[in-house]
């Protein structure tokens, strides 16, 4: 059926040449004029599982409580950072930074109140309340307060007191979240039970208004980006300063990501280029090949351009990858091609042309359907990049095929019939790959042998395999990504997000505590035997009429108590969340912690002790500028909610995001009076540790799928389950030595890595399909097995050789990335189609030995 069906589609495009190749440049020209609308994403929704339920919660929170993006910019001076020259130079950049678009705000060592320089009373501090620039400002009390002080010890100043960061605060993008929780809500809907007519139409127009808006989002944070490290520029000759923060990385992120499709794409053209050249030595071979492969390249990125799909730092690879692989396709097409035209001298060029592809159409299919498989399967990853990545090359090798036999017959057709001179090949010599047939008939048994002990060590290194990883370990070390990261981790808090959000039934056996304390509080008001904490005077009495209100109009201390509106806002909620960050700030993992605790300490410090009536007045005593530091970001008072931020030190040695998430888990449900069914962790912490853990699981059901889907294609290719389980042997071996290599050496699974055992099992069974195809081929001329092998080696063995060293060769190419993981991918991708041709050449053919599945017509 598929041979019938391939004779009558090569016919017709040998017939037709020119009207096939007319609609080969129609299809490139729609493709191109998509390529303006290509967009890249590195944004950090693309690092997370898709509809991963903690993201919409973390969106939540960050609309809840105002805490948008921030940029982070470290201050490190030459001159000490307390003398004026100093201190004027950064008021300078405070200022310019605060101009630029975007920017909401900056927290720094110049603008956050001071309350411990000297410390305050509560009367002061209802006062507008003074910061660093201030005239009469003790620098050196204040610098004290910024180390030591519960609120800004290790925040905004370095342990040593010659770093300080300035934190430029970004709004809350409200319409981003608006749109994309609108979609997401569709697709869900759409994904479990479908849509109406209505319900479709809306999915399709917020998906659209998501994308114009999303585009616009990025552009801007670019632009905000590229503004900051302009403004920076300016200052370096005075400090080191590095930018930090999540849209720097994303804007680097797409630079990283355009550079890789330039240097990779024009990379990996030179090199095919060079070893087209290097092969067959004629020019029509280096043209038509490299225009194949471009043009299934091109059309693949028109139809994500079309379609309205983004590159990501993962999916971006494909460009490299399907021009090598398209490339060895073809490879495989011409040196057959060669073959009968040294063997049938008298053949026309279109006989050799439609020789040609009837023979090597089959197994091409099959190849590529088996390679098909293998990347469909990273769907099920729940990784959208990865998923993309899968998608896309599906796509992109779909075209490759049905273009190497397309374009490349058309094209030959036109040309003259190639002239092969006998030493061309007969005569240069034996190919190395005779070389390994005569290893497999003398050593058969010895590679029985290193292949078995290669496997168990294998599964020892895979049982070793781990998916943490450090986030600043995927840049070069020389890059201001990694400087930048490294210096506020290790000297300003850490970088990664981790929130604790304590709903009120989380603390619900604070509530007779609370009310028992407001009832004693309400008992002393009426008695009149409060005890003065509020530097002398009587927050019960009415002022003397001599006696300028301090407060001003709005008097916290009037004739009525102060409602609590707020569980947390009691001393029994308050001691509650000081004795979470109190435990949380003793973790070594953890950095900064913040909380209402702070509010809570420093209460303490300035009145000595509190109840919860005077804690109310000193929440209302607060000027706005204290509230925003000691209150807001850690209350909703709507949801009656408690926030604990933190950050983790993610160059912290041994450091296990999965272990420390589960010990705080366990560790805040042993504590008293806390209901850990109410307590919800969030932050970047818990979305980047879901995807590092999907990495398992998902790496079993990729492994498992490609081995289904490629083993139910050997059935149906080989009508054999005794070739099916030969064929599969090699690649399942060449798959189990690089993630049991990985696991022995300790490198982590990724997002990149991931795909590596499912792109070696999806081009190796390549190399698979084609050996066994033509040792069927020549076993038929004698029935001999041994010799079957050795002419097998010589001929398909040559092309695979070429092919995978084209491929290894190809992957290297990678090395120039400035991403770290993607110098990882090319490097492990090359050395498993390495383990992958070496299983093919060694022990498949011994397995056939052994085995001998394939019927053999008596003589």
């Amino acid at each position: 059926m598929i041979d019938q069906a391939a004779a009558k589609w090569l016919n017709f495009v040998v017939k037709y040449p020119k009207a096939i190749l007319l609609l080969i440049v129609l299809a490139l020209a729609v493709a191109v004029a998509g390529l303006p609308k290509l967009r890249l994403d590195a944004s950090s929704d693309s690092l997370t599982l898709e509809r991963d339920a903690d993201l919409d919660y973390f969106r939540e929170v960050s609309k809840q409580y105002d805490s948008g993006d921030f940029l982070v910019v470290t201050y490190s001076p030459n001159t000490p950072l307390f003398e004026d020259a100093a201190l004027n130079t950064l008021n300078e950049l405070h200022k310019e930074l605060a101009n630029i678009e975007g920017v909401t705000g900056i927290n720094s060592i110049l603008n956050v109140p001071l309350l411990y320089s000297p410390k305050l009373s509560l009367r002061d501090m209802a006062k507008e309340p003074r910061n660093l620039l201030d005239p009469g400002v003790d620098r050196t009390l204040a610098k004290a307060e910024f180390l030591e002080s519960p609120i800004y010890r290790k925040l905004i100043l370095s342990p040593d007191g010659n770093t300080t960061a300035l934190q430029l605060n970004l709004a809350v993008d409200l319409e981003y979240i608006r749109l994309v929780s609108a979609r997401d809500d569709l697709r869900l809907k759409q994904k479990k039970q479908g849509l109406n007519a209505q319900e479709a139409a809306a999915l399709k127009a917020v998906s659209a208004e998501f994308a114009v808006h999303k585009t616009k989002a990025e552009a801007a944070a670019r632009a905000r980006v590229q503004a900051v490290r302009e403004v920076v520029g300016q200052y370096k000759s005075d400090a080191q300063i590095y930018v930090g923060g999540i849209t720097m990385i994303t804007a680097d992120m797409i630079t990283f990501i355009r550079k890789d499709l330039v240097v990779f794409g024009s990379a990996a053209l030179l090199f095919m280029v060079f070893i087209l050249a290097f092969i067959f030595r004629s020019i029509k071979f280096v043209v038509i090949p490299l225009v194949t492969c471009v043009s299934a390249v091109t059309m693949t990125l028109g139809i994500i351009s079309w379609a309205d799909w983004h590159l990501t730092v993962i999916s971006s690879n494909f460009v490299a990858l399907l021009l090598i692989i398209a490339l060895a396709i073809i490879i495989h097409l011409v040196v057959r091609y060669r073959e009968y035209a040294e063997e049938q001298p008298n053949w026309t060029q279109q006989q050799l042309v439609l020789a040609t592809c009837q023979y090597m159409i089959k197994p091409c299919l099959y190849t590529a359907l088996t390679t098909i498989v293998a990347f469909v399967s990273l769907v099920v990853s729940d990784i959208r990049p990865v998923m993309d990545f899968g998608w896309m090359m599906t796509i992109g090798l779909i075209l490759a095929v049905v273009l190497a036999f397309v374009l490349l017959p058309a094209a030959l057709v036109l040309l003259p019939r190639e002239t092969v001179k006998p030493t061309s090949l007969a005569q240069q010599g034996k190919p190395f790959t005779a070389y390994c047939a005569v290893a497999v008939e003398r050593l058969g048994r010895g590679i029985l042998v290193i292949s078995i002990v290669v496997l168990a060590v294998s599964i020892w290194g895979i049982s070793r395999l781990q998916v943490e990883n450090r986030f600043v370990d995927y840049f070069h070390d020389e890059t201001e990504i990694h400087k930048g990261l490294s210096l506020i981790d290790q000297k300003l808090g850490g970088t990664t997000s981790f929130d604790i959000i304590l709903a009120p039934e989380a603390a619900t056996a604070l509530l007779m505590a609370s009310a028992a304390s407001d009832e004693g509080s309400a008992a002393m008001n009426a008695d009149g035997d409060d005890i003065d904490e509020f530097g002398g005077v009587d927050p019960f009495a009415q002022p003397a009429a001599t006696e300028e209100d301090p407060f001003g109009d709005a008097d916290p201390f009037n004739e009525q108590t102060p409602q609590q509106a707020s569980i947390w806002m009691t001393v029994a909620g308050l001691q509650l969340i000081e004795q979470i960050t109190d435990y949380l700030d003793a973790l070594p993992e953890v950095g900064k912690v913040q909380s209402l605790a702070t509010l809570y300490k420093v209460g303490k410090d300035i009145n000595g002790s509190l109840n919860n009536f005077e804690l109310a007045l000193m929440e209302q005593a607060l000027t706005d500028d204290v509230s925003q530091v000691l209150v807001a970001p850690y209350l909703d008072a709507n949801n009656d909610q408690a926030r604990i931020t933190m950050r983790i030190i993610d160059t912290y040695p041994g450091l296990q995001r999965a272990k420390l998430v589960e010990r705080i888990r366990s560790d805040l449900a042993a504590m008293d009076g806390v209901d850990i069914d109410h307590v919800r962790f969030s932050g970047l912490l818990i979305l980047y540790n879901n995807m590092l853990q999907s990495l398992f699981s998902s790496q079993i059901v990729t492994m498992g799928a490609v081995f289904l889907g490629i083993g139910f294609m050997f059935l149906l290719l080989f009508r054999s389950l005794t070739i099916a389980l030969v064929a599969l042997v090699p690649n399942i071996l060449a798959a189990s030595a690089i993630l049991g290599g990985m696991g022995l050496v300790g490198i982590p699974l990724d997002m990149m890595t991931i795909t590596i055992a499912a792109i070696t099992v999806g081009i190796g069974v390549d190399d698979t399909i084609h050996y066994i195809h033509r040792f069927k081929t020549e076993l038929a001329i004698d029935g001999d097995y041994m010799q079957a092998m050795h002419r097998a080696h010589s001929s398909i063995g040559r092309a695979m050789y070429y092919t995978s060293v084209i491929i290894i060769f190809g992957f290297s190419i990678m090395v120039l990335s400035q991403f770290i993981p993607t110098i990882y991918f090319g490097l492990l991708t090359g050395l498993a189609m390495l383990a992958a041709l070496s299983g093919a050449l060694f022990l498949l053919p011994q397995l056939i030995l052994l085995a001998k599945p394939f019927k053999v017509n008596a003589q």
